[in-house]
């Protein structure tokens, strides 16, 4: 999506907004009752996974993501930050420093929940050695107003505690090609950021897919967890853009 049509764009309507909460408990819901689809995800080879959490939340609202990659294979790390406020100088520093200890290893792939995706595209940026590949689920990366999420009032009141110049990322149209595989995860019905400034321009190694999912659900959507098992467990530099499983397309709305 090109950032003329992103000026326009504004949060999601209340009506979305409001029935979060709601949508969100079905999403929990509907995880308990695909657990016996899920079982066929496909598994993993053992590399090493970073899961960054949302504005306001810590490694507790990520923890049923992160068992299931746990048990698909994979090593698989929360940030253990605490609570995510924001890009203050104890999180930015911190997630760099844990970066390079998980990568003694080998290439990390990172999946990052609304904002926590936004810290791991920038984690890309500045060291794509260290990262294999990004998984953003309903991160507002290309976001040209602050107003585009309804948590702009969280953010500005915590913005105090955050490093010089981190009041919005730079354009995303501005900046150099993203430098790893990426997968932007968005959905049409999230109530707290604009789908528009969740997605990108798809192209070599960078793809969008829709589910259908409230933003406070996607740790839990059976679709995102879905993509997510499927993107990991590509090989390195074999990556093909997402397609839905026989018998699961009506999982995966149309873009």
């Amino acid at each position: 999506m090109s950032a003329s049509h992103l000026v326009s764009v504004t949060a999601p309507g209340l009506l979305w907004y409001l029935t979060e909460p709601t949508r969100a408990a079905v999403d929990i819901g509907q995880y308990a009752a695909t657990r016996s689809v899920l079982r066929a995800a496909p598994s993993g080879d053992g590399h090493t996974v970073l899961v960054l959490p949302g504005l306001g939340t810590n490694d507790g609202a990520t923890a049923p993501l992160r068992k299931f990659l746990t048990g698909l294979g994979y090593d698989v790390h929360g940030w253990g930050l605490g609570w995510n406020i924001g890009p203050s100088i104890e999180a930015v520093r911190g997630m760099r420093e844990l970066l390079r200890e998980l990568a003694v290893g080998g290439k990390v792939s990172i999946v990052g929940w609304s904002l926590g995706g936004i810290f791991a595209r920038e984690l890309a940026r500045d060291h794509p050695g260290m990262v294999r590949q990004v998984i953003t689920l309903g991160s507002p990366y290309a976001m040209t107003d602050l107003r585009q999420t309804r948590v702009n009032p969280v953010y500005q009141l915590l913005a105090w505690f955050y490093v010089s110049g981190a009041e919005m990322p730079p354009p995303e149209h501005t900046r150099p090609r993203f430098p790893v595989p990426s997968t932007s995860v968005y959905s049409k019905s999230d109530g707290i950021v604009a789908w528009q400034a969740c997605v990108s321009t798809p192209g070599a190694r960078r793809e969008n897919v829709a589910v259908a999912c409230s933003h406070l659900g996607y740790g839990y959507n059976a679709s995102v967890l879905w993509v997510i098992a499927d993107r990991l467990a590509q090989r390195p530099n074999r990556w093909r853009p997402f397609t839905p499983p026989p018998g699961m397309a009506r999982m995966f709305p149309e873009d």
